[in-house]
């Protein structure tokens, strides 16, 4: 499932593709695109600091990071991944390897410091290229799966729809959308104004909303789990997108002058549409992208159809990055309870970025419900993401 993140509200503009040879801009440019040739992942020489490991093998950091590491180990092992298969220098048969022997370490080190210590003998740490395409750090922001409030029928409370997958898009075996099948052949996929206007895609609405904004969020993070008026939870992910351009809403309001660029964050968005309800459609009107969703059990999925885990999860290009991929992040989240707080720990790449065309962007899930709402909806820092493989 590619997901259409939170991230995406706030995307910086993608720059046009620069040499790696040119003068590097002053003020980085994170949608920057790493010039045609230049390598994704960097090793990091012999006096570049690794991250340390040793935090890693505690109990309660194993007690999650396991389930997820047997995911992309599951994925990694069908037959499926291969097509996937060498991304960035890397082979299948080594990305396999790493997972297996990283996952070996966890179970058989007596302590963090033997952990630590074989892993700096038998891994290769890569970091990103980055914005610059030379390891000069990525911009990270979050994504969740937003609990809404909603209707399975349509109520004058309840207007707003999340629509599932047409019988008519067409996608490819890597899940990218192809287009919409008519008696013609194939075109192009209608666009979101088109797509509301439409009745005939009456018969597909699954889930109503009260607010357009939230329908939005649901759009932009792929997933949503619904409370409905009795109480229960109905569970909605990503099934397929119509395969038009996004266009940030953030970035909208910012050029005209709605919200000043240094407020912006997704509370800024609630609280201009509550103030602002006329001028709501005009703006969400000028994204064509439109997500499609199908009712799930349980977690939502990623990229890989593998469930998506909080703080474990990462998005990024996946015409980049190697799948389900051990990674390390280092930067600064918003905290549960305000503030911010360092984040530095082990994630897997188990998911794609929808808005992310670059080395020097990346997503990271943040979880379900309405705290995960708003620490994603305020991810926006720098720092540094590297990638772990078994030395060749």
């Amino acid at each position: 499932m590619n997901w259409k993140t939170l991230p995406a509200l706030l995307a910086c503009a993608t720059a046009p593709a620069c040499s790696l040879f040119s003068t590097t801009p002053k003020v980085p440019d994170y949608g920057r695109p790493l010039a045609p040739g230049a390598a994704a992942l960097i090793e990091l020489g012999p006096d570049e600091r690794r991250p340390d490991m040793r935090e890693t093998w505690t109990w309660p950091e194993r007690e999650e990071i396991l389930p997820a590491l047997e995911r992309s180990i599951s994925w990694t092992r069908s037959k499926h991944s291969r097509q996937f298969f060498p991304m960035a220098g890397i082979t299948h048969e080594r990305a396999l390897a790493s997972l297996e022997r990283f996952r070996e370490l966890l179970d058989e080190a007596r302590n963090a410091d033997e952990f630590a210590a074989a892993f700096d003998r038998e891994f290769t740490v890569y970091k990103s290229a980055g914005w610059d395409g030379q390891g000069g750090g990525v911009l990270f922001t979050g994504y969740c799966t937003p609990l809404l409030p909603g209707s399975l029928v349509r109520t004058a409370r309840y207007r707003h729809p999340l629509h599932a997958l047409p019988a008519d898009l067409v996608k490819a075996e890597d899940g990218t959308t192809l287009g919409q099948t008519t008696d013609a052949g194939l075109r192009r996929y209608p666009d979101r104004r088109a797509i509301l206007a439409d009745a005939s895609y009456r018969d597909l609405e699954i889930v109503w909303l009260a607010d357009p904004v939230d329908a939005y969020i649901a759009h932009v993070n792929g997933s949503a789990f619904v409370q409905l008026e009795d109480g229960e939870i109905a569970r909605f992910g990503y099934a397929g997108k119509n395969g038009r351009p996004y266009t940030s809403l953030g970035k909208e309001l910012i050029a005209a002058g709605r919200v000043a660029a240094e407020d912006m964050n997704l509370a800024a968005i609630r609280r201009w549409a509550a103030s602002h309800p006329a001028e709501v459609e005009s703006f969400l009107a000028r994204n064509e992208s439109y997500v499609f969703f199908t009712p799930i059990d349980g977690n939502p999925r990623g990229s890989l159809n593998l469930e998506v885990a909080a703080e474990r999860t990462i998005a990024t290009d996946k015409t980049l990055f190697p799948r389900g991929a051990l990674c390390f992040v280092e930067t600064a989240l918003p905290g549960s309870a305000g503030g911010t707080q360092t984040f530095s720990q082990l994630m897997l790449d188990q998911d794609t970025g929808g808005a992310i065309r670059t080395a020097g962007r990346a997503d990271l899930y943040l979880g379900v419900g309405p705290v995960a709402e708003r620490r994603s909806g305020a991810t926006r820092a720098t720092g540094q993401l590297y990638y772990f493989f078994l030395r060749p």
